[in-house]
């Protein structure tokens, strides 16, 4: 993608125009699921996983069926379903509850049995100066989307927590897909109709070689008699903080010896070209390609929602039954850190507003609203937790709403950047955000506090255009990595016509030296 510039609104390589007047409700975004026929439906996780409850035992691969017609899917069906279900169920906290249950009985047995099939540890005597770890069972029942019991599963947990750095473990980090490489991937897939697969690893963790020595205790309810061995970890066991670390250097490698080349852009991603054969894997912890989202597809689209973690969300608060909202947050809205009273359970301000973030993943017009709120977590305030309600209350009118990738979209890169000037009141720094689409599908968005007070309006936007064309040259070299065409001009559309003027005139004068050199990147 050469980058050219012009003065007027022609295509360039990346294009400054102004924006106009938008369609508040643009064709991405979907108040409900497409009319499709009868979509076979991407089982949805529980939301948020963690690392234990992300790795289902099952392998569950599927094909998303395509179809013809208009009739609806079973997305919101389903989901109220579910969640019905899972209201109704309860999942011991305890080992000596679980025991009580046969079926929770069962569950440890099968765990046991994999651990022993996989060689997870030795049994041995605990060498003298060292001590073991500990370790618990998690109890999980786990769901159809009709909302019929698929299995009970019992989870070994390491207590990672007691782990000694530099003893147990050393590195711990590995990477996780970007969720901007997830929407790329799918409107790629949908846009060259491509099959689309998804599969879940059969005890993820439990593949990964440990290098350390390790010693944890025995599970609870099993003791070898007449001894006190200890169990020696000779394979990653869910909880240790290098598990994750461990799992993906190995199937990372696996890859590789089969011809996959591991993308640059994202690490999580793999591909492999031979002749006219193109695969792509994208792996999030145990998953290949997505989790937690709910997905329908029909030849000519991509629904992406997540209703049922939606619905968990209203539930779990006491919201379902709240009086709808039509829009997330009060226009001209200014909080600040010492408006109104304190809050006695400051927790319950953090859990209501953390579990809106994941949301994010496929509701982008709520991305500003918990930015705003995400800021008070340390000390919120009564007026912070009424926001937060409104918020609830906003998703409670449309919880089935998510994004749209069409199949008939071009995949040029098309980007809006715009700026809210001073609007924190405490700090008094600028607010950006930007929107980046491929063709018409949207698959990137943020909203961010600058990290720098800006001395003007202009100022403020042009570093707006700087973070978007940061995100556009990363989304370009993604694109190669997924043989899309490049050479098209990529767009990006600012509404101030003075900081086009600074990004399209190579020139330093007292109006512009002040702003860092980061910024003028842009001009290259």
């Amino acid at each position: 993608m050469p980058l050219q510039y012009f003065d007027d609104d022609d295509a360039l390589a990346i294009e400054f125009r102004n924006q106009g007047n938008k369609s508040a409700n643009p064709s991405y975004m979907q108040q409900d699921p497409p009319k499709v026929d009868q979509p076979t439906i991407m089982q949805p996780k529980q939301a948020c996983p963690s690392n234990f409850d992300s790795a289902n035992s099952s392998v569950d691969a599927f094909n998303v069926a395509h179809g013809e017609g208009d009739a609806n899917p079973s997305i919101a069906r389903t989901s109220n379903a579910s969640h019905a279900a899972i209201s109704t169920k309860d999942e011991p906290k305890s080992f000596s509850k679980a025991i009580q249950d046969p079926k929770w009985r069962q569950a440890m047995k099968a765990e046991i049995d994999a651990l022993k099939k996989n060689n997870t540890w030795t049994l041995e005597m605990l060498p003298p100066a060292k001590r073991p770890i500990g370790c618990k069972w998690v109890y999980k029942i786990k769901y159809n989307t009709n909302g019929t019991i698929e299995r009970y599963k019992a989870r070994l947990v390491a207590k990672g927590f007691t782990q000694v750095e530099g003893i147990d473990y050393h590195d711990t980090f590995a990477p996780v897909a970007k969720l901007v490489t997830v929407r790329c991937l799918l409107a790629i897939t949908t846009a060259h109709n491509w099959e689309l697969h998804q599969l879940d690893v059969q005890n993820t963790f439990l593949h990964g070689d440990l290098n350390e020595k390790v010693y944890m205790q025995l599970p609870p309810g099993y003791r070898n008699k007449g001894n006190q061995h200890v169990s020696r970890l000779r394979k990653s066991l869910y909880g240790l903080k290098q598990a994750s670390r461990n799992w993906f250097a190995k199937f990372a490698s696996a890859l590789k010896l089969f011809g996959f080349q591991q993308s640059m852009s994202d690490y999580s991603l793999f591909t492999y070209r031979r002749q006219n054969n193109f695969l792509a894997i994208l792996v999030y912890v145990d998953d290949l390609i997505i989790v937690g989202i709910e997905v329908a597809r029909h030849p000519s689209r991509i629904f992406l929602c997540q209703q049922k973690y939606t619905l968990h969300i209203l539930t779990e608060t006491g919201m379902l039954g709240t009086k709808p909202c039509p829009f997330p947050m009060e226009q001209k809205l200014k909080l600040t850190p010492s408006t109104g009273s304190p809050l006695s359970d400051p927790m319950k301000y953090r859990r209501l507003v953390g579990k809106p973030i994941y949301l994010t993943i496929t509701r982008l017009e709520i991305s500003y609203v918990v930015h705003t709120l995400s800021q008070f977590m340390q000390a919120p305030r009564q007026p912070h937790l009424d926001a937060a309600m409104r918020v609830l209350r906003y998703l409670k009118s449309l919880p089935g709403q998510g994004i749209f990738l069409s199949s008939s979209s071009s995949l040029q890169l098309l980007a809006y950047c715009d700026f809210d000037c001073a609007s924190c009141p405490t700090t008094r720094r600028s607010t950006i955000g930007y929107l980046t689409l491929l063709g018409n599908s949207p698959i990137s968005w943020k909203t961010k506090k600058q990290s720098t007070i800006s001395r003007s309006s202009v100022e403020a936007e042009y570093r707006a255009m700087a973070s978007t064309v940061s995100e556009l040259l990363w989304l370009k070299g993604l694109l190669k990595t997924l043989g899309v065409d490049t050479s098209q001009p990529m767009q990006l559309h600012c509404d101030n016509q003075a900081a086009i003027h600074i990004a399209t005139n190579l020139v330093f004068h007292e109006r512009t030296k002040h702003i860092e050199l980061d910024c003028h990147f842009i001009r290259h």
